[in-house]
């Protein structure tokens, strides 16, 4: 399995992704499921990947090559001369499809779902940054300041921190903070998520970055982070007064609403019969 989570603030893009995948409990391996394409000072782009690795890893090596035509008159585009990030996703999809057309019918027959989901990011010189989740059948949709991250694999142990944290107006070093922060609580709950972890910090209009961090267990933040994090939850958790059920000493008692009957518990009465 795996975790992937790609941030879009109004000061820049944050990218991180583990690097386990399993194909069973004693098939566990390590590989790589982040990829940066980078033409500094024309364009900056991150793939993230999940799914069947087989398919992502074939998505990776035809993106570099695939040329899309809107039609017989046009110049082909490519990730490399697309003029906008929109246009660089559409290649994507097609590269997406490109594959499904070659391997979809044998992967069929083996029994095995054409499973693949992308998060795709950057920016191309002349446009803002842009951010894409691609899906198994080549479409997209884009992230916006409502909805400004996506993550693929498995998502819902490191939602709660992101849903309570991120803003388009975070800072990108706190956001790459709350993103390690949505890895730590994914890696605790799920161990078809592990070490090590891949993490680009890309700052707006730069077109590269230098921020770029492959993070093991010997990484002395994240160990500090994962530790404080675990007692300062814990902190937090105390610090909150266990609830009473009456008129207790609490301020805030958890006690019936007025007019409403709570069907938690049913008494029986000699006439009734139990089942």
């Amino acid at each position: 399995m795996t975790y992937c989570v790609a941030i879009k603030l109004n000061a820049g893009l944050v990218f991180l992704s583990d690097s386990r995948t399993n194909a069973g409990l004693d098939q566990i391996s390590t590989f790589r499921k982040m990829i940066v394409y980078e033409k500094p000072g024309d364009r900056f782009m991150v793939l993230l990947s999940a799914g069947n690795l087989s398919i992502s890893q074939s998505v990776r090596e035809i993106l570099q090559i695939e040329k899309l035509k809107d039609n017989d008159d046009s110049d082909p585009i490519t990730i490399w001369n697309a003029k906008s990030m929109f246009d660089a996703a559409r290649v994507l999809g097609a590269a997406i499809r490109h594959v499904y057309d070659r391997d979809a019918a044998a992967l069929k027959q083996a029994g095995v779902d054409f499973n693949v989901s992308l998060i795709f990011g950057g920016q191309i010189h002349g446009e803002g940054m842009r951010l894409f989740q691609v899906y198994s059948a080549g479409n997209f949709i884009e992230a916006t300041p409502e909805t400004p991250y996506f993550q693929i694999g498995e998502s819902k142990y490191g939602k709660p921190v992101l849903d309570r944290v991120i803003t388009p107006h975070t800072p990108l070093d706190e956001a790459a903070k709350c993103a390690l922060v949505s890895m730590d609580s994914t890696l605790k709950s799920n161990l078809s998520v592990g070490l090590p972890l891949d993490l680009v910090v890309y700052e707006a209009s730069r077109f590269q970055t230098d921020k770029v961090v492959c993070i093991d267990e010997n990484n002395p933040y994240f160990k500090m982070m994962h530790n404080n994090w675990g007692v300062k939850l814990r902190e937090v958790f105390d610090s909150i007064e266990d609830p009473t059920w009456d008129d207790g000493k609490t301020e805030v008692p958890l006690i019936q609403p007025p007019g409403r009957s709570l069907p938690l518990r049913k008494i029986s009465t000699p006439d009734e019969k139990l089942i």
